[in-house]
């Protein structure tokens, strides 16, 4: 064999090893297609975890399959290729929405019922609601339709996956607007999360006011630099 049809060969098994995965990913939807359900909607949220932000939400809302090349949870994809995926998702779905939870609002309510309302408000987005809703593990009790909530939904169902790159992108590119406000603690690269160089610059320069004041990290830099729990300016200089 040579090395053109070695190649040629490697590339046939490729596209049939992701043709299969992706086959797979549409289980959940290809059922709820099967119960007679025709607008299938996915829904997950991003950034529970980081210090600073808004929680995310996305929903997508298709009619059917989504065979985007490279579809998985968003976490599992490179991040240049998030935003073209996220343009092909759009480009695909029926329809789609984004919803946000404050970081006020994730100090009050906590993060796990800020999730709950990002998820809600991506939902009264949508131009066209879904028949029937995939989620990530979560119930969302206001939501009347029916749903199925399944554990690592973002990485078994395609809607999900595609609502969590939906959320990922829309997300980090927040937290890149934060960075040029905030440039002290380096949003752009962490995107808020609980990083080495966040955590020290949380340290010397104390929280500013898109960090979540609930959280423990934040509190206890806070504990650092007294005086700071009512600072609601932009970062202090160096």
């Amino acid at each position: 064999m040579t090395l053109a049809e070695t190649a040629r060969r490697k590339k046939r098994n490729a596209v049939q090893r992701e043709r299969r995965r992706l086959d797979r990913l549409h289980r959940f939807e290809e059922r709820a297609h099967a119960a007679g359900h025709r607008l299938i909607g996915g829904i997950d949220e991003v950034g529970r975890g980081p210090l600073a932000g808004p929680v995310v939400a996305a929903c997508v809302v298709v009619d059917g399959p989504l065979r985007l090349r490279g579809l998985n949870d968003s976490k599992q994809v490179l991040p240049e290729l998030r935003a073209a995926l996220a343009v092909e998702i759009k480009a695909s779905a029926v329809a789609w929405a984004v919803g946000e939870a404050s970081v006020e609002e994730i100090d009050r309510l906590n993060i796990y019922w800020a999730s709950i309302l990002a998820m809600e408000r991506a939902l009264a987005a949508l131009a066209i609601p879904p028949d029937y809703l995939l989620t990530d593990a979560v119930r969302i009790k206001s939501w009347a339709a029916p749903q199925e909530p399944v554990i690592k939904g973002d990485a078994k169902c395609a809607t999900v996956a595609a609502a969590s790159i939906l959320a990922k992108v829309h997300r980090d590119a927040l937290l890149v607007d934060l960075h040029a406000r905030f440039p002290h603690y380096g949003f752009a690269e962490h995107k808020g999360y609980a990083t080495p160089q966040h955590i020290a610059a949380l340290q010397q320069h104390g929280p500013c006011r898109e960090h979540r004041r609930a959280f423990w990290r934040v509190r206890a830099a806070m504990d650092l630099l007294p005086g700071l729990e009512a600072f609601d300016g932009e970062a202090p200089a160096t």
